[in-house]
């Protein structure tokens, strides 16, 4: 007697094991007939007879039969999805089997990899002698004697059961797979599920605590840490946990996110402290504060590996699914509740500057792409090692980095000016007042006049450092008094006899105002620019009176192009407030050719938080990616030149008040300024789909 094995592998992690089914089933089969008379295993299994049967005696009929089994190997998604549909239990199991009710065609045995590896090593780790192989063997057996009416539901057939299994894995070469105790052996399938559920719980517990640890770990490869080997490791880690137990994805998915983002946005919630008007206030909003962070990380960060979820999405592909997921993940944080793409994972590269000039060739939405795919693709290999798509997917990644950090050399010594004699480019002036926000505060509208006159004259002293500037430029929202529209007088430019691009509060229309303003050497306010991606909490109140915000301000037009000279010299610019800096091909109006960006900031707010240092990072990856040099003044942060490959000239620290000389560098156009930010991302994903599908092909 012998049977057919059809075998069809949907999970090719399976090709690592060589396992001989078709062996296997042959010997269970044998054993379980020796085992039973031939009628009882007919009765048993509820087979469909042949009419002639019964003329001719059913055990002799019975032995001309010939018998199929199907094997579908397979992983913990699509049994799990089989698990629900059939038995109505939404968890993942070890072997499913289904039986036709035909003594030829027996029935199908799905068996998932995810499960057999990790019962495996619960095994192992309570010392029972059963590896990968012996367990799947084992799980084969146990299908194919279910196949042939053997079940488990009672104690007595659970005997019963459990022996014939230990006989027939004993003329396998596998010891007995249970324990030695008698109890053990008499267990029913309910005591049993209860004490893997045990351990399954306490297993569980950790992989939830290794899962916040991988989020606040991966926030490490970010200024002022520069640890990109921890984000490495943090975002690869919670793809092991995620992948190896599906069955609690989501718990794994959301407490990765959750710890992430507390662990990268703490820092937002320093501004409540700084001015002690607003800490009286503000303060009992802090623990909601990091709640809402974490509520926030949990639904944004976790997108990535929930798409992990997706039975369509075979092994070979996972790790440019996850990738691709996690670049549209970073595309959409450019509009939620006015956008925040803070910290692109490709800002981890800024201490490598030829990896992370490669942004002027993709940007940081390719960049984020290769690192997480590459990220995703060597955890795959501790996941399956000898799986092909492993080396598929880490060598498309590897061979996307090369390209890039080849360009990226290239765009650094495109950024490089040579000059034959003068450039004659303007000599541009930084202020960097450096003053507390306890001494911008207003407390009656005398003391508030009286703050404001001084705030200016100490502007003007330090902008009459030594030297001879041709263009002045102050921080964000360092002019006290409002401005009403172009062509009033400023009095400040006309005072310092130079042109001066400066921050302050304006009016127009009933409405205020976050604005730049731009005014010539006679003190005539020439331009005004006002910021349209708004801080959500900050400046603008996206919950209405829920919550309560500082300022209540309107967005401006978005994207342009100004100039500024004196009698000789003029610059092109786009302007950018803030953490407009942030937003990727978003300040530079398609058709213009400026010479730089002028970015007014004001980072008082954050202090010697983690936020000032990655809000210059933001910056220089700004540079990058448009071919662009920056002129950065800040309040009380970094102040900075810029150049467009993204180094820093040179800058002003945290806390220090004075002046800094310079000019603006090369500026030159980049393929991904060429290409733009959401062709980009089209790019990215049908990359991403024409990979997936190619790899998408199973085996049988």
């Amino acid at each position: 007697m012998s049977v057919k094995t059809f075998i069809t592998i949907n999970d090719s992690r399976w090709d690592k094991y060589r396992i001989d089914f078709a062996h296997i089933v042959n010997v269970a089969m044998r054993a379980a007939m020796a085992n039973d008379k031939t009628e009882d295993i007919i009765k048993k299994s509820n087979w469909t007879i042949a009419p002639w049967m019964p003329s001719v005696g059913v055990g002799a009929a019975f032995g001309k039969i010939s018998r199929e089994v199907s094997i579908i190997l397979t992983d913990d998604p699509e049994i799990q999805k089989l698990n629900k549909k059939y038995r109505g239990k939404d968890t993942p199991t070890n072997v499913l089997s289904f039986e036709t009710g035909d003594a030829e065609l027996m029935g199908d045995i799905y068996i998932s990899f995810d499960s057999v590896k990790r019962e495996s090593i619960e095994h192992r780790a309570q010392s029972i002698d059963k590896n990968f192989i012996d367990h799947a063997t084992h799980l084969i057996v146990h299908g194919v004697l279910h196949l042939l009416g053997y079940d488990h539901c009672d104690d007595k057939d659970a005997r019963t059961m459990e022996a014939l299994e230990v006989r027939i894995l004993a003329q396998l070469g596998i010891k007995k797979p249970y324990d030695n105790s008698p109890l053990a052996n008499c267990q029913s399938e309910e005591q049993r599920a209860k004490s893997k559920d045990k351990i399954s719980w306490k297993n569980s517990m950790l992989y939830a605590l290794c899962s916040m640890l991988c989020g606040a770990v991966a926030s490490l490869g970010f200024a002022p840490f520069n640890l990109w080997w921890a984000t490495i490791l943090g975002i690869g880690g919670a793809y092991y946990l995620v992948t190896k137990r599906s069955d609690k994805s989501v718990l794994y998915s959301i407490l990765f996110g959750a710890a992430y983002a507390v662990a990268s946005f703490w820092w937002v919630l320093n501004s409540i402290y700084v001015v002690p008007e607003l800490a009286a206030e503000f303060a009992i909003w802090t623990i909601p504060g990091i709640i809402g962070i974490a509520i926030g990380g949990a639904l944004v960060f976790s997108l990535p590996f929930l798409a992990l979820r997706r039975r369509w999405t075979p092994p070979r592909g996972r790790a440019i699914l996850f990738a691709a997921a996690w670049t549209a993940v970073l595309w959409l944080r450019e509009w939620f509740l006015t956008g925040f793409p803070w910290n692109p994972v490709a800002n981890i590269t800024m201490p490598f500057p030829a990896l992370s000039n490669s942004m002027s060739l993709w940007g940081a939405l390719g960049l984020t792409f290769i690192i997480v795919g590459f990220t995703a693709s060597i955890t795959e290999f501790f996941i399956s090692r000898k799986a092909k798509g492993n080396f598929i997917n880490a060598g498309i990644f590897a061979s996307l980095s090369i390209i890039g950090i080849g360009y990226g050399y290239w765009n650094i010594l495109g950024s490089i000016e040579f000059c034959k004699g003068s450039c004659n480019r303007p000599v541009i002036r930084i202020v960097q007042p450096a003053r507390s926000a306890e001494q911008k505060a207003t407390h009656s509208r005398e003391q508030a006049i009286a703050n404001a006159n001084e705030n200016i004259q100490k502007l003007a002293e330090l902008a009459q450092a030594p030297g001879n500037p041709d263009i002045i430029v102050f921080p964000e929202t360092v002019y006290p008094f409002v401005i009403r529209q172009e062509g009033d007088d400023l009095p400040l430019a006309r005072e310092l006899g130079r042109p001066i691009i400066i921050g302050a509060t304006s009016w127009r229309d009933g409405s205020f105002y976050n604005s730049m303003i731009v005014a010539n050497a006679d003190g005539k306010i020439e331009n005004i620019y006002s910021k349209s991606h708004l801080v959500p909490f900050g400046e603008y109140r996206p919950l209405g009176d829920i919550i309560p915000t500082p300022g209540q301000l309107s967005r401006g037009a978005g994207a342009t192009q100004l100039a500024i000279s004196n009698e000789q010299l003029a610059i092109n610019f786009v302007p950018a407030i803030c953490y407009e800096i942030i937003f990727s091909d978003s300040l530079v109006p398609r058709g213009t050719n400026p010479q730089a960006i002028v970015n007014l900031t004001n980072d008082t707010w954050f202090g010697r938080t983690p936020g000032t240092y990655q809000h210059l990072d933001m910056a220089r990856r700004q540079a990058i990616e448009m071919g662009l040099p920056v002129v950065r003044a800040n309040y009380s942060g970094i102040s900075a030149f810029i150049g467009a490959d993204g180094h820093v000239v040179s800058s002003i620290p945290i806390g220090f008040a004075g002046a800094l000389d310079g000019t603006v560098g090369a500026a030159h156009m980049t393929p991904y300024r060429y290409i733009g930010r959401d062709w980009m991302m089209a790019i990215i994903l049908a990359f991403s789909i024409l990979c997936i599908a190619i790899l998408r092909r199973k085996r049988k």
